[in-house]
């Protein structure tokens, strides 16, 4: 009994690491349109939309692999789904592959989350633990502004608000059908969420 009662306590640890969807709402109930034709042309796609970013998103997928443990070390330690930081990274910087020892955004943007040194003090190697939590915190931060900024807002859409002000912050995001107006490529959070949704049917 006793030995069943543990491997019952096991089974729904490991769910509950692997099913991980955080305190901001569910990533699979967020709507999106997905990558505009404008960041799909420049990841050399002829098409666009949710397709365009599931594409950009398994591309990355080999290399996301490595950041796996780390990634959803932070998602735990911050009750945010793993699948969105790994959506953010892909975005970001294509798990590290887009990366010049560690920079990127013409030397402003540093690691995988690509934390602008012009606003934030920088901590840890830039594929690091510390580093990821770093990105992590800065997220969080902005969903909780937009908390404050919409609180009528459902949980998911304060999610995606969120994401849309990790990239241009919360000043941006005035209504929610146009949040990504103002965002690089005009389709941040939207690209970003379809990228966590693939993620999210792949172990994250």
């Amino acid at each position: 009994m006793l030995l069943t009662l543990m491997i019952l306590g096991l089974a729904a640890l490991i769910g509950t690491s692997e099913s991980q969807t955080g305190c901001f709402g569910d990533i699979n109930k967020v709507d999106t349109t997905g990558a505009s034709c404008r960041t799909a042309r420049a990841e050399g796609l002829r098409y666009c939309g949710v397709p365009a970013s599931a594409k950009i998103a398994k591309r990355d997928l080999r290399s996301m692999k490595k950041y796996k443990t780390i990634i959803k070390s932070a998602g735990r330690k911050r009750c945010v789904d793993p699948a969105v930081i790994a959506g953010i990274i892909s975005r970001e910087s294509h798990a590290g592959k887009a990366l010049k020892h560690g920079w990127g955004d013409r030397g402003n943007g540093f690691g995988l989350m690509q934390v602008d040194k012009r606003y934030h003090r920088l901590v840890g190697k830039w594929n690091s633990k510390t580093h990821v939590l770093q990105g992590t915190d800065i997220l969080v931060g902005m969903i909780k502004r937009i908390q404050k900024k919409f609180p009528r807002w459902t949980k998911e859409q304060q999610l995606k608000g969120g994401i849309s002000a990790y990239n241009a912050g919360t000043r941006n995001v005035r209504t929610y059908s146009k949040m990504d107006i103002g965002t690089t490529g005009n389709d941040y959070a939207n690209d970003v969420v379809a990228r966590a949704k693939f993620y999210k049917r792949n172990g994250y």
